[in-house]
């Protein structure tokens, strides 16, 4: 993993914990904590649901652009 990516890890890893505390300290019941948590939990989910398809998208484009560039090269070799 490349330090970028690692940088990506570790702030989402510490914005999850941050929300996470901050529910967990408030002064609500139980009930209501584990409503938050779960809406939170859905939240994270799609955003990392949303990442992936936009580095997958992102990885397609590149193997698509190596994909010509190749074809190109090989006409020009051949």
């Amino acid at each position: 993993m490349n330090n970028s990516g690692k940088i990506l890890t570790a702030v989402a890893v510490g914005i999850v914990a941050g929300a996470v505390l901050g529910i967990l300290l408030a002064p609500d019941r139980g009930s209501e904590t584990r409503k938050k948590i779960n809406e939170e939990s859905k939240k994270v989910a799609d955003g990392v649901k949303e990442k992936f398809r936009f580095g997958k998208e992102k990885l397609s484009e590149m193997r698509d652009e190596l994909d010509r560039k190749i074809n190109v090269r090989s006409e020009e070799i051949a």
